[in-house]
């Protein structure tokens, strides 16, 4: 009897019914291309550079706030850097926006019991002017109970918002905690505030107060607006709970002017095929000006653009591979919109953005379940042994490629783990002390492997053509 027909007849009677069922219907095994695992593998163990890119962007450049002379040595440096490295049509497209820039910032509780608070600005918020103000501090425990406020509760007083986000891995206190920032402001102006400070969208317990951009929408008019640390706003609560009158004398002096320049640095690895769809990648190359954005997100521009030198030196793929380190994220996402504005039309075969820090990949999800199964089962397969879980109920995520997703581009998501995220993002402690090379090496190899599995196949020995 033949061996193979021997072996099925065994286990067809040695097997529960239940279990033919199956046996039967079990998926085929994902085969992974050795060529990917190689190259992921490789990143992991030898990467240097994203650690290049993070260490000199943040000693060369420093801060980065978005339309500033800052941002533009950044999109200087990255022209050089990226160049260097022998990508391709390396060019920066520019777009005008407003600027908005901190001045002096102070806040003190002048009365029952005199003292100094940690604080700064957020950003757009409304200037006090050198002088300051002074008012009677006013309590909400959340955006929605000012909103449920009399106006004549708030009228003339100084606005404070409480409220207790909690560290989460998937950052997902962001989306509810963050509501007192980009909410707050406006409907204390509209309800009369002279001005408001909030408890800092943070997780840590340091002095270090979170900065982060509102907008004064609805037509309200711009008033001083700031964050108090977390160790402060605790502190204030306490003073409040006495049950006697605060009065606060808070000082945010800011200017914000039409007219100025942010930009998009592009960079590519040209593909065989011109015609077929674009792989995109990127972060955001700006950062608030209180730190050097080591996390946010010097590591997310290198974690991305690492991964696509890595394909380049390993040969030619079929699909581009577009690099994008977005100008003016923090304000809003501009860079992003004007990517969407000027390529909306291009054909995209993916789109995806690190902009969540740097430590480990933990779980990955991919509008290719639904669209392309295929890519999808090889992704997973080729993520697996990084210790990255599929999430077949994610989102996109990123907020510099919304618009192009939102255009129509395919999506994929490699989710960082944010539990230590929010200590340290949007304030002083973003720097380069916080980033560790083994995780930052294990991001590489993630998106190294991403790029390697959806490049439509690299072939080793290929020319790049010459850069323009």
């Amino acid at each position: 009897m033949n061996r193979s027909l021997f072996a099925a007849l065994l286990l067809t009677t040695a097997a529960p019914a239940g279990a033919q069922q199956s046996i039967t219907t079990l998926p085929p095994p994902v085969v992974i291309d050795p060529r990917v695992a190689a190259l992921r593998d490789d990143a992991l163990a030898n990467d240097h550079y994203a650690w290049d890119i993070t260490e000199g962007l943040t000693t060369e450049v420093g801060q980065r706030l978005a339309a500033t002379k800052a941002e533009e040595r950044a999109r200087q440096w990255a022209l050089k850097r990226l160049a260097s490295m022998g990508f391709a049509n390396v060019h920066v497209e520019p777009f005008t926006m407003p600027v908005w820039t901190r001045g002096a910032e102070s806040a003190e509780i002048v009365a029952p019991f005199p003292q100094k608070l940690a604080v700064a600005a957020l950003g757009y918020s409304g200037s006090t002017g050198p002088g300051g103000i002074t008012g009677q501090v006013v309590y909400f425990d959340s955006v929605d109970a000012l909103r449920l406020a009399p106006d004549s509760a708030v009228r003339g007083k100084i606005v404070f918002i409480d409220h207790n986000m909690m560290p989460a891995q998937d950052g997902s206190g962001y989306g509810q905690f963050g509501a007192p920032r980009r909410q707050g402001p406006t409907i204390a102006s509209l309800k009369g505030a002279s001005g408001i400070v909030i408890r800092s969208i943070g997780t840590d317990h340091h002095r270090n107060p979170h900065t982060g951009v509102q907008y004064f929408t609805n037509g309200a008019k711009p008033i001083p607006a700031g964050a108090l640390s977390v160790p402060d706003a605790e502190q204030l609560v306490r003073i409040l709970k006495r049950g006697l009158p605060v009065t606060m004398r808070l000082t945010l002096v800011s200017d914000k002017s039409e007219g100025s320049q942010s930009g998009n640095v592009i960079a590519e690895v040209p593909g065989r095929d011109p015609k077929a769809p674009i792989l995109l990648i990127g972060g955001h190359l700006d950062s608030w000006d209180l730190a050097t954005g080591a996390i946010d997100d010097a590591s997310g521009v290198a974690i991305t653009t690492a991964a696509a030198k890595r394909i380049m030196d390993a040969g030619r793929p079929l699909r581009t591979i577009r690099i994008v380190w977005f100008g003016a994220e923090e304000p809003g996402g501009l860079g992003g919109k004007s990517y969407a504005v000027a390529h909306g039309k291009e054909p995209h075969a993916i789109a995806g953005e690190s902009d969540f820090g740097a430590d480990r990949v933990w779980r990955f999800s991919s509008q290719l379940m639904k669209s392309d199964p295929a890519a999808y089962a090889q992704l997973a397969a080729s993520l697996a042994p990084l210790g990255i879980t599929r999430n077949d109920k994610g989102e996109a995520d990123g907020t510099d490629v919304e618009p192009i997703i939102g255009a129509g581009a395919p999506w994929v998501s490699l989710n960082q783990d944010g539990t230590r995220y929010f200590d340290w993002h949007h304030t002083p402690d973003d720097t380069l002390d916080k980033i560790d090379p083994a995780q930052l090496r294990q991001n590489v190899a993630a998106w190294t492997a991403m790029l390697a599995v959806l490049s439509g196949g690299i072939e080793s020995g290929a020319k790049q053509p010459k850069r323009r």
